[in-house]
């Protein structure tokens, strides 16, 4: 049997599903109670009455399984070779048991099960846990400068005596010793690189390539240093002058900061305050019709391509220094077509809806077609701590654009960019958003806005 058939159940979906579709369950199942004897294990299969006939002789971690045999209400205790298995009583009856293989790789391989009855007695049953190969996921930061130390999270990093752990740069240097490695993180060294791709992880269990890139510059929308089109380097381009600058942390070049540490204060409630903590870039321009296919003011979607929005992710990289901590309002980044915002509000040559002009109004809730109900994304990472900093080092930050689905309060909206015209404009403004924090002086340093592929 293919492994990719076994690896997707999940204890907490099943969990939710209806217990009509479970062998051990009933409408109204008796009272679980613990018997004397031993059991025995007949065969393994999916938990799922429709898939009864597939038999198991292996399976990944995590994957749930069904155990089909005798006198099942025997077992005190379930273990997949050292690891112990979490049982839940109201999947177990005396002829099936339910149960989630554990997450954490085992230390000791027998590949075998063990069972424990009420009165001691350990009863074993071959069969073997599969380890996936290593899964990278994210990086600290994507733009690391070489020497300093940056973590791979993911899954499944196993460092073998025999086969150790490597990871392999874009330009092949390979990497075999690291400071910290544990199951979900490995951390090492940056060494001198620079090419831009996928990272290699290397396991006992197989190899995978990352499909984030280092240095990466696919979709990339704002840099602030590097003309788009030979001329022109997108930056501000709405009622405000944010600053884009350059000082002795900057990751390259030049980056915008929002907020300046001394006057420009968040209030707790995340109050308007967009002459110090709003980045816009809206298309267009003040020509009749307005240009937004080439020049300052490009549509965005000339720069990457949105067609697959729901397979991409928003990334930039942020500073914010222990200075000036982050810890109040809500960082609403929102994309806009032409009906919500463009330059000047003249009209566009091809496009056959209203072009709105110069306005916030995706913030403030006003106007005249519920901008404020319009998709956006919150990004406020200090509601975990009541505060939040970088550590005075920059970190990776990605969104899914899928989460681009709240509106201006912070709950849940239908009216969500999809299109790739939804995507021409770019605002990126820390205000409000239903939750309160602790007023603040916040500075947040950005670089290299893009878009890319998160799959």
């Amino acid at each position: 049997m293919k492994l990719n058939k076994i690896f997707s159940w999940l204890f907490v979906g099943l969990m939710a599903i209806s217990a009509s579709t479970l062998t051990s369950c009933e409408d109204q199942p008796d009272k679980f109670e613990l018997t004397g004897g031993v059991p025995t294990v007949n065969y393994i299969r999916m938990p799922y009455l429709s898939q009864a006939d597939s038999l198991l002789d292996k399976a990944s971690l995590s994957s749930v399984i069904c155990l089909v045999g005798n006198n099942l209400t025997s077992i005190k205790e379930l273990f997949f070779n050292d690891q112990k298995a979490q049982l839940n009583t109201s999947y177990i009856t005396d002829h099936t048991m339910i149960v989630q293989i554990p997450a954490t790789i085992p230390t000791d391989v027998t590949d075998k099960i063990y069972m424990v009855t009420r009165d001691g007695e350990k009863v074993d049953y071959d069969f073997h846990i599969v380890v996936p190969a290593p899964n990278p996921t994210s990086m600290s930061c994507e733009y690391a400068k070489a020497g300093e130390d940056v973590t791979l999270y993911g899954n499944y990093f196993v460092d073998d005596a025999n086969v150790p752990l490597k990871v392999t740069m874009p330009d092949g240097q390979e990497i075999t010793e690291f400071k910290n490695i544990s199951q979900s993180a490995i951390t090492f060294t940056l060494p001198e690189c620079t090419t831009e791709g996928s990272l290699k992880v290397q396991t006992l269990y197989g190899e995978t390539e990352t499909t984030f890139h280092y240095m990466d510059t696919r979709g990339m929308l704002f840099d602030f240093d590097t003309p788009w089109d030979g001329v022109n380097v997108l930056g501000n381009h709405g009622w405000h002058n944010r600053d884009i600058i350059t000082d002795d942390t900057a990751l390259k070049g030049k980056f915008v900061q929002l907020g300046d540490g001394n006057n420009a204060v968040m209030s707790a409630d995340g109050g308007w305050a967009d002459s110090d903590f709003s980045f816009e870039y809206w298309a267009g321009s003040w020509d009749d019709p307005q240009k937004v296919n080439e020049g300052d003011g490009v549509a965005l979607y000339n720069l990457a391509d949105f067609t697959h929005y729901e397979n991409m992710a928003l990334k930039f990289e942020m500073y914010i220094p222990s200075s000036n901590p982050w810890s109040a309002g809500a960082m609403q980044i929102c994309f806009e077509g032409f009906d919500k915002v463009s330059l000047s509000g003249k009209p566009i040559d091809g496009f056959k809806g209203t072009v709105a002009g110069a306005n916030a109004y995706v913030f403030n809730g006003e106007g005249t077609n519920k901008e404020g109900e319009w998709g956006r994304a919150m990004y406020r990472p200090w509601t975990t701590t009541g505060s939040y900093d970088t550590g005075d080092k920059w970190v990776t930050v990605t969104i899914p654009l899928t989460n681009f689905n709240l509106d201006r309060t912070g709950a849940a909206t239908t009216s969500v960019p999809k299109l790739p015209s939804d995507f021409a404009s770019l605002t990126m403004f820390v205000v409000g958003g239903g939750v309160n924090g602790t007023e603040c002086k916040p500075i947040i340093k950005m670089d290299n806005i893009r878009v890319v592929p998160n799959k």
